[in-house]
Protein backbone atom coordinates (compact mmCIF):
# COMPACT_ATOMS: atom_id res chain seq x y z
CA UNK A 1 0.00 0.00 0.00
CA UNK A 2 1.24 3.26 -1.29
CA UNK A 3 2.32 6.32 1.29
CA UNK A 4 -1.15 8.32 2.08
CA UNK A 5 -1.97 11.31 0.45
CA UNK A 6 -3.41 14.43 1.73
CA UNK A 7 -7.09 13.47 2.61
CA UNK A 8 -6.36 10.89 3.84
CA UNK A 9 -5.76 11.92 7.30
CA UNK A 10 -6.16 15.14 9.37
CA UNK A 11 -3.55 17.49 8.61
CA UNK A 12 -2.74 17.27 12.34
CA UNK A 13 -0.31 14.49 11.57
CA UNK A 14 1.36 15.79 8.14
CA UNK A 15 4.31 15.53 10.15
CA UNK A 16 4.11 12.52 11.56
CA UNK A 17 3.47 10.81 8.28
CA UNK A 18 6.36 13.10 6.41
CA UNK A 19 9.34 11.78 8.94
CA UNK A 20 8.48 8.69 7.25
CA UNK A 21 10.59 8.47 3.61
CA UNK A 22 9.20 4.89 2.72
CA UNK A 23 6.42 4.50 0.19
CA UNK A 24 5.07 0.98 1.69
CA UNK A 25 4.10 0.27 5.01
CA UNK A 26 5.89 -2.89 4.73
CA UNK A 27 8.80 -1.38 3.69
CA UNK A 28 8.79 1.02 6.34
CA UNK A 29 8.39 -1.48 8.50
CA UNK A 30 11.28 -3.84 7.50
CA UNK A 31 13.58 -1.27 7.45
CA UNK A 32 12.87 0.86 10.32
CA UNK A 33 10.92 -0.64 13.00
CA UNK A 34 13.52 -2.90 14.48
CA UNK A 35 16.24 0.27 14.40
CA UNK A 36 13.49 2.35 16.09
CA UNK A 37 12.76 -0.50 18.77
CA UNK A 38 16.64 -0.49 19.62
CA UNK A 39 16.85 2.89 20.15
CA UNK A 40 14.27 3.31 22.44
CA UNK A 41 15.52 0.08 24.40
CA UNK A 42 18.94 0.92 24.70
CA UNK A 43 18.05 4.89 26.17
CA UNK A 44 20.39 5.24 29.17
CA UNK A 45 19.36 3.79 32.54
CA UNK A 46 20.18 6.83 34.61
CA UNK A 47 18.79 9.10 31.93
CA UNK A 48 15.16 7.75 32.67
CA UNK A 49 14.26 10.64 35.37
CA UNK A 50 15.91 13.59 33.89
CA UNK A 51 14.03 16.43 32.22
CA UNK A 52 15.66 19.14 29.89
CA UNK A 53 13.86 22.05 31.55
CA UNK A 54 11.57 22.04 34.46
CA UNK A 55 7.96 21.24 33.64
CA UNK A 56 8.81 18.85 30.55
CA UNK A 57 8.64 14.95 30.78
CA UNK A 58 10.89 12.73 32.04
CA UNK A 59 12.53 10.34 29.65
CA UNK A 60 10.60 7.52 31.53
CA UNK A 61 7.49 9.79 31.28
CA UNK A 62 8.19 10.38 27.53
CA UNK A 63 8.12 6.47 27.19
CA UNK A 64 5.41 5.83 28.56
CA UNK A 65 3.15 8.82 26.29
CA UNK A 66 4.67 7.06 23.47
CA UNK A 67 3.61 3.28 25.07
CA UNK A 68 -0.07 5.28 25.63
CA UNK A 69 -0.31 6.84 22.17
CA UNK A 70 1.35 3.32 20.28
CA UNK A 71 -1.84 1.30 22.16
CA UNK A 72 -4.56 3.93 21.48
CA UNK A 73 -2.71 3.92 17.99
CA UNK A 74 -3.04 0.17 17.35
CA UNK A 75 -6.54 -0.28 18.69
CA UNK A 76 -7.85 2.88 16.04
CA UNK A 77 -5.86 0.35 13.06
CA UNK A 78 -7.75 -2.47 14.15
CA UNK A 79 -10.72 -1.22 14.10
CA UNK A 80 -10.60 0.83 11.13
CA UNK A 81 -8.93 -1.88 9.18
CA UNK A 82 -12.02 -4.82 10.26
CA UNK A 83 -14.08 -2.09 8.36
CA UNK A 84 -15.66 -0.76 12.20
CA UNK A 85 -17.01 2.49 11.20
CA UNK A 86 -17.74 3.37 14.77
CA UNK A 87 -16.13 6.84 14.89
CA UNK A 88 -13.59 7.12 17.38
CA UNK A 89 -12.39 9.39 20.16
CA UNK A 90 -9.35 11.57 20.77
CA UNK A 91 -7.65 11.64 23.67
CA UNK A 92 -5.78 14.00 25.67
CA UNK A 93 -2.08 13.07 25.98
CA UNK A 94 -1.63 15.79 28.91
CA UNK A 95 -4.37 13.88 31.34
CA UNK A 96 -2.50 10.24 29.91
CA UNK A 97 0.96 11.33 31.14
CA UNK A 98 -0.48 12.90 34.42
CA UNK A 99 -2.04 10.32 35.28
CA UNK A 100 0.17 7.31 34.23
CA UNK A 101 2.54 7.74 36.74
CA UNK A 102 5.23 6.89 34.95
CA UNK A 103 7.93 8.00 37.45
CA UNK A 104 6.44 5.28 40.00
CA UNK A 105 8.10 2.62 37.51
CA UNK A 106 11.35 1.37 36.82
CA UNK A 107 12.95 2.15 33.19
CA UNK A 108 13.83 -1.42 32.34
CA UNK A 109 10.05 -1.84 32.78
CA UNK A 110 8.63 0.96 30.00
CA UNK A 111 11.23 -0.54 27.94
CA UNK A 112 10.02 -4.17 28.32
CA UNK A 113 6.50 -2.86 27.53
CA UNK A 114 7.59 -0.95 24.94
CA UNK A 115 9.41 -3.86 23.46
CA UNK A 116 6.38 -6.27 23.38
CA UNK A 117 4.04 -3.42 22.26
CA UNK A 118 6.54 -2.74 19.55
CA UNK A 119 6.16 -6.16 17.95
CA UNK A 120 2.46 -6.30 18.58
CA UNK A 121 1.55 -3.60 16.54
CA UNK A 122 4.51 -4.47 13.66
CA UNK A 123 2.77 -7.86 13.45
CA UNK A 124 -0.59 -6.84 13.18
CA UNK A 125 0.37 -4.14 10.53
CA UNK A 126 2.09 -7.34 8.88
CA UNK A 127 -1.22 -9.00 9.05
CA UNK A 128 -3.29 -6.25 7.39
CA UNK A 129 -3.99 -6.48 2.77
CA UNK A 130 -3.77 -3.62 1.35
CA UNK A 131 -7.62 -3.74 1.05
CA UNK A 132 -7.87 -3.89 4.87
CA UNK A 133 -5.33 -0.92 4.81
CA UNK A 134 -7.58 1.26 2.66
CA UNK A 135 -10.57 1.09 4.96
CA UNK A 136 -11.55 4.65 5.97
CA UNK A 137 -12.66 5.53 9.92
CA UNK A 138 -13.22 8.40 11.86
CA UNK A 139 -11.40 9.20 14.78
CA UNK A 140 -11.29 12.40 16.42
CA UNK A 141 -14.15 13.88 14.14
CA UNK A 142 -11.93 13.40 11.08
CA UNK A 143 -11.80 11.15 8.43
CA UNK A 144 -8.29 8.82 8.31
CA UNK A 145 -7.72 5.48 6.81
CA UNK A 146 -5.39 2.13 8.31
CA UNK A 147 -2.70 3.17 6.21
CA UNK A 148 -2.54 6.53 7.44
CA UNK A 149 -2.35 5.45 11.08
CA UNK A 150 0.54 3.03 10.60
CA UNK A 151 2.57 5.36 8.98
CA UNK A 152 1.77 8.14 11.90
CA UNK A 153 2.62 5.19 14.36
CA UNK A 154 6.36 5.23 12.89
CA UNK A 155 5.98 8.53 12.41
CA UNK A 156 5.65 9.57 16.17
CA UNK A 157 8.27 7.14 17.07
CA UNK A 158 10.96 9.03 14.61
CA UNK A 159 9.41 12.53 16.12
CA UNK A 160 10.27 11.19 19.81
CA UNK A 161 13.30 9.78 18.86
CA UNK A 162 14.30 13.42 17.25
CA UNK A 163 13.46 15.10 20.49
CA UNK A 164 15.25 12.91 22.69
CA UNK A 165 18.55 12.93 21.28
CA UNK A 166 18.61 16.99 20.66
CA UNK A 167 16.90 17.55 24.20
CA UNK A 168 17.61 14.16 26.73
CA UNK A 169 21.00 12.36 25.31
Amino acid sequence: MSKPLPGDYPSFFEGYINQIEFSNIKDALNQISHPLTYFYLNLPEEKGDYAYAAEKWTLKDMLQHIIDTERIMQYRLLRIARNDTTPLPGFDENIYAKNAIANTRTFISLKEELKALRKSTDLLILSLSDDQLSNEGITSNQRITANAIAYILFGHLMHHKNIIEERYL
